[in-house]
């Protein structure tokens, strides 16, 4: 199984290696959804979630198919755009307004790209005005739940409401949180971006691909890239361009965007993890203390197998809420605990990979 893409008479000029802002809020808003994703992670996750504000977590949970358990091409807007050879914006705003250029039509399928599916090698119904495939959408939507079938529908009756809405929503992710991830982030993206360039100037595509990843494979003719993932795609350049956006927030994933009429981008890990850091003596300190205490290790027992309010907690030790919320913030302040905000809850998890630094007999122990 892999996605390939028909590079045939693709001109090194019409290659584009650039970051983008945008692509890497879709990766921080994935990580923030799907922890497990990213165990290195945790920590930024952890703290970034436990401060956003709960009206703004309600809509990011309202919204989070979008980048979930799939990245929606609303993240890399510029391959849309007319002459398939557009870059990316150089700040996020500059992409925002991309996304505003893409047509409702493509922004729409684009966002159903999470339940439906549509084929890649040709463009498929129209979901705004053909009734079978409305009604398709919305079946398949309802498969994943009321969230989705409700955004389905306001997707289908009202794109420019909802396109409005997300471009709302992203600005208020930058303020509350990616601003800061950005500034730490896009030198490191910026100077992998060099790197390539100076491989493709130098020493050819293959060289350049190479180094994306081991996965990536330019065959001998030079005229078709196969990247071999546990799906099948194919796309070609055409009289268009090839794209080639690194992400540090998205390791380990690989991705190829290869819909119909859009540019072909390879969105790629690079190898650094500028977010995590190792644990200090204190830190390490901090850790062992709060698990000297009985009644925390009896809450890591519980925090080791899911995830749980503070409220659930309390109920299933017998003790009032403020007990179990003082325990919580000591294991919170040693780094040994995830939070996620569902709506209007807050779930606490034990934080395996940091705990499994401290030795496989605790884990042993708070699993058995």
């Amino acid at each position: 199984m892999s996605v390939s893409i028909d590079i045939s008479g693709l001109r090194t000029e019409r290659i584009t290696c650039a970051v983008s802002p945008l692509a890497e809020l879709g990766m921080a808003l994935h990580a923030l959804g799907e922890p497990g994703h990213h165990p290195s992670l945790r920590g930024w996750s952890a703290g970034v979630s436990s401060c956003l504000d709960p009206c703004l977590a309600d809509r990011i949970s309202e919204a989070d198919f979008l980048w979930r358990t799939t990245f929606s091409d609303v993240f890399l807007p510029f391959a849309g755009l007319p002459g398939r050879e557009a870059a990316p914006g150089g700040t996020l705003a500059e992409e925002l307004d991309q996304l505003d250029k893409l047509t409702d039509r493509q922004f729409v399928d684009a966002a159903l790209e999470f339940t439906c599916g549509y084929p890649d090698s040709h463009p498929g119904p129209d979901v705004l005005s053909d009734p079978a495939a409305r009604r398709r959408a919305l079946d398949l939507a309802a498969a994943r739940g009321p969230h989705q079938v409700a955004f389905t529908h306001r997707l289908l009756d009202e794109p420019p409401a909802v396109r409005g809405w997300l471009r709302r929503l992203l600005e208020e992710c930058d303020e509350a949180f990616f601003a800061d991830v950005w500034a730490r982030l896009r030198p490191e993206l910026a100077a992998d971006v060099r790197h390539k360039k100076e491989l493709l100037k130098h020493r050819g595509l293959a060289d350049a691909l190479a180094s994306v990843s081991r996965a990536v494979d330019l065959d001998e003719q030079g005229t078709r890239i196969t990247v071999d993932k546990f799906a099948d795609g194919h796309t070609t350049t055409g009289s268009g361009g090839l794209a080639m956006v690194p992400t540090s927030l998205g390791r380990p994933h690989l991705m190829v965007l290869h819909r119909y009429g859009w540019q072909p981008v390879l969105h790629y890990p690079v190898a650094a993890e500028a977010l995590t850091t190792r644990a200090s003596v204190d830190q390490l300190t901090r850790r062992m203390e709060a698990l000297a205490h009985p009644v925390r290790i009896r809450l890591c027992r519980y925090l080791a197998r899911g995830a749980y309010t503070t409220g659930e907690l309390a109920d299933s030790h017998g003790m009032t809420a403020p007990e179990i919320s003082r325990h919580l913030t000591v294991l919170k302040k040693a780094g040994l605990l995830t939070t996620q905000r569902r709506g209007r809850y807050v779930l606490h998890q034990l934080d395996l990979t940091t705990v499994a630094r401290l030795g496989g007999d605790f884990i042993e122990n708070v699993l058995r």
